[in-house]
């Protein structure tokens, strides 16, 4: 047993990577109880802050996409609620404090655990600043020229966000 390492336990044994086995549909499986470990998505937030010159983005020092331009964004922690995980990845990566507001978008990949959950932020105070190891650069782009973008999607997620922004009669 030594050096095995445990991955849950009921009250009849330990599960161990030796006795788990993949299901049909990816999940591992207990060959001795049945007991399915799921792989739950991993949820991710991405904030859209307006001003009247363009939305905020941030120069990405990590993969995917280092070098290029995104949305803040980041991981939400077991148990932080989604409000909460949008102000710490927006002051960690932008140095502001933010009022996080309505819900753009939702969006999801077959085959990819990441399911992003977009937010139109409000910038409430403070001055645009790297403030972490995430990103080299943060800047406002105005919508009709946007630097080289990080992702594939991001140039749907921004027409979205204009289209919710047309449906609610609001102005940038």
């Amino acid at each position: 047993m030594r050096g095995q390492k445990n991955i849950t336990m009921n009250k009849h044994h330990h599960h161990k990577p030796s006795g788990l086995k993949i299901n049909k549909i990816g999940n591992e499986t207990c060959v001795i109880c049945g007991q399915v470990m799921y792989l739950d998505p991993k949820l991710v937030v991405a904030a859209i802050i307006s001003d009247d010159n363009g939305i905020i983005l941030v120069k990405r020092a990590i993969e995917p996409g280092v070098g290029k331009w995104s949305f803040p964004s980041g991981y939400v922690n077991r148990g932080e609620t989604l409000e909460s995980a949008m102000s710490r990845e927006v002051m960690e990566e932008c140095g502001i404090k933010v009022s996080v507001g309505w819900v753009s978008g939702l969006y999801s990949t077959e085959g990819n655990p990441i399911v992003l959950a977009v937010f139109n932020v409000d910038w409430l105070s403070g001055k645009l600043k790297v403030n972490d190891s995430e990103t080299t650069d943060v800047r406002v782009f105005p919508i009709n020229q946007l630097p080289d973008l990080a992702f594939e999607h991001d140039k749907n997620i921004i027409q979205d966000w204009v289209n919710n922004l047309e449906m609610r009669n609001v102005s940038r």
